[in-house]
């Protein structure tokens, strides 16, 4: 349904009818013939608030997007992760931007007020591209438009400093243990002369890498080019994270055209929202590369090319070895529809063996071995209070604190519990479920691993996000949910790692400065701004909504004149003689092929869809 189907769908008519809004019922002749009736103020303020409006055309939101990068750039020249010993650390506004009070304020508002102006872009685009037919696919030439809007957005982030997230700076001193002779699986950074100039994290301090054999190679070669140029490393690494993003917007499309979705709307979901640019190209995370490279593995494997399709994935596994999750489902797409139970193990077998000896083939090269097993293995230390383990963690040593009982020991033991439900939850669906929805079955299966880990990070969303736009994200309930996530992370994004220097003393403020401002855009995009609120309130196929007090009830009824013709009374009807129907019956119609009253909430979801038609694969 289109938001602005959904907007009349949901709005009361202004006049008092009970009819649907727009439908040019014969609701609307009913209430003309029994005489005007007086608006009620509370119906006309529930329509104005549920209204919305369109952009006009593409360029509106294009500028704006690329003036909330703007500002996002502005802002990291403040706030974001500048290492000491960059020639830009020594550069006078810089300093200025990032030593005096005002200007840390100015860059927070900038930064903060960015990531909103991209997201309200982000939704407007997709305001504009609709199809006002939810059956029909986006118009012609709107997935050129979502590509041009993801790269004009994209291009002030390749100068940006990182923000966001400061991961990007283990990769250059893992590079450097590599060009050490060093074993990043088992040794951390802090072994390293000058690690903490190059802006590492103090987690990373003692930590082995969570990165693939792969990667390891490219963050070498990354600093064999760079040797003592951060900003020329931060440059490289960044451009190899856009070559990620590349391979994603070419095989989204492609995916959704094989699950019967709509290519544009699957692209400009998964790459045209800020979330994705600002982890993916802003904060440069490896994880561009490997989600690159597991959506070529599928597309080559829904095409019968099952060794091409084993290969890349093995790539993907070398950048973050979590998408070995992938294989089973890449074997089962490479045996082919109607596969016996013989040729799935076969095929299986052949894909572990290909991936087993990629990976042994690249361990004894490196001399490594299988020191990112142990990696894949771990469950990580501590917890983030959003994740389902770290909820359930919180409640039960809770709990178990208000009794005066030990508490140390429930985070380990939901880590393992959630670690065997994710297993299980894979063979499960391994072995069970319609092999028409081989890749809807392999995203929950990822799903799972990431949901029931301890640690879920912002950029974690955009390892699924992709596979579930490819297999189709409805827009009601599901679509809305990822907007709610989105501005979730954003909102704990743009505030959650602020570099400000210790000596200002801002940290908490700024922190409470960035949250004040993204409460104030939230509000505003969700409910204030006739052109985003949509996303709250259309699509949920609700019925129209009249609100009216009970006293006021019951006075209009007692206002209303009584019919004193005897003649009036109810009669038995001989058989087959049709009944008139009354104005109240009348004006409780929907026109069209199905008709029902719509207080009836069966004929109401029969009449109405609720939602974009669905289609194989969808769920």
């Amino acid at each position: 349904m289109s938001a602005e189907a959904g907007a009349a769908e949901n709005s009361p008519a202004p006049s008092g009818a009970e009819g649907a809004v727009g439908l040019g019922t014969s609701a609307q002749t009913a209430e003309a013939e029994s005489g005007p009736r007086r608006p009620r103020k509370r119906d006309i303020w529930l329509h104005i608030l549920r209204s919305s409006t369109r952009p006009k055309s593409v360029w509106s939101p294009m500028v704006e997007g690329l003036l909330g990068s703007m500002l996002v750039l502005l802002g990291s020249f403040g706030v974001g992760w500048l290492v000491s010993v960059s020639p830009l650390s020594r550069q006078p506004w810089i300093i200025a931007f990032r030593t005096e009070t005002v200007g840390v304020v100015v860059a927070t508002i900038a930064l903060t007020l960015g990531c909103w102006v991209m997201l309200r872009a982000w939704l407007r685009l997709g305001r504009v591209l609709e199809n006002p037919d939810p059956s029909q696919q986006w118009p012609t030439r709107s997935l050129r438009t979502v590509n041009a809007a993801v790269v004009l957005w994209s291009l002030p982030q390749l100068i940006a400093i990182p923000i966001f997230s400061r991961d990007v700076f283990a990769y250059l001193n893992q590079g450097r243990l590599v060009l050490a002779g060093q074993d990043p699986y088992t040794t951390g950074v802090s072994t390293l002369d000058n690690w903490f100039q190059l802006g590492t994290d103090i987690l990373w301090a003692e930590s082995e890498t969570p990165y693939g054999p792969l990667f390891l190679w490219l963050e070498a070669a990354v600093m064999g080019v760079a040797v003592d140029n951060p900003d020329l490393a931060l440059f490289l690494f960044r451009l190899a994270c856009v070559g990620g993003v590349v391979m994603m917007m070419v095989f989204v499309p492609k995916l959704a055209r094989i699950h019967g979705i709509d290519p544009a709307r699957a692209q400009w979901i998964t790459l045209a929202n800020p979330l994705l640019i600002i982890s993916f190209i802003s904060s440069a995370h490896n994880d561009a590369i490997m989600v690159g490279f597991a959506l070529a593995g599928v597309y080559a494997a829904a095409h019968g090319r099952g060794v091409l399709a084993t290969l890349l994935v093995v790539v993907s596994i070398g950048i973050k070895p979590i998408t070995i999750v992938l294989l089973p489902f890449i074997g089962l797409l490479w045996a082919g529809p109607g596969a016996s139970w013989s040729r799935k193990f076969s095929y299986w077998f052949l894909t572990a063996g290909i991936a087993a000896a990629v990976m042994i083939t690249i361990g004894l090269v490196q001399g490594y071995g299988f020191g990112w097993l142990a990696v894949l293995a771990g469950t990580g230390t501590g917890s983030v209070f959003w994740s389902p383990i770290g909820i359930a963690d919180g409640w039960l040593g809770t709990l178990l604190r208000s009794f005066g009982l030990d508490s140390g020991w429930t985070l380990e033991v939901f880590k393992v519990a959630g670690r065997i439900l994710s297993v299980i939850v894979v063979l499960w669906l391994m072995f069970r479920g319609d092999e028409k929805f081989i890749v809807q079955r392999m995203v929950w299966a990822f799903t799972a691993l990431v949901v029931l880990s301890p640690i879920i990070q912002p950029w974690y969303l955009l390892w699924l996000l992709p596979l579930f736009a490819i297999t189709g994200i409805r827009k009601d309930w599901q679509f809305k949910w990822v907007v709610f996530t989105i501005i979730f992370f954003l909102a704990f994004g743009a505030s959650d790692q602020l570099s400000i220097y210790q000596f200002l003393g801002l940290d908490q403020q700024m922190l409470a400065l960035s949250i004040t401002v993204s409460w104030i855009c939230i509000i505003w995009l969700t409910l204030l701004d006739r052109q985003t609120r949509w996303v709250v309130w259309d699509g949920w196929g609700l019925p129209a909504v009249r609100w009216e007090w009970p006293t006021l009830r019951g006075r209009r009824a007692a206002e209303t004149p009584k019919n004193t013709d005897d003649d009036a009374a109810p009669v038995q009807l001989a058989a087959g003689a049709p009944a008139k129907p009354t104005t109240r019956q009348v004006a409780g119609q929907v026109s069209g092929p199905i008709s029902g009253p719509v207080s009836d909430p069966v004929a109401r979801a029969t009449a109405e869809p609720g939602g974009e038609e669905t289609t194989p694969g969808a769920r």
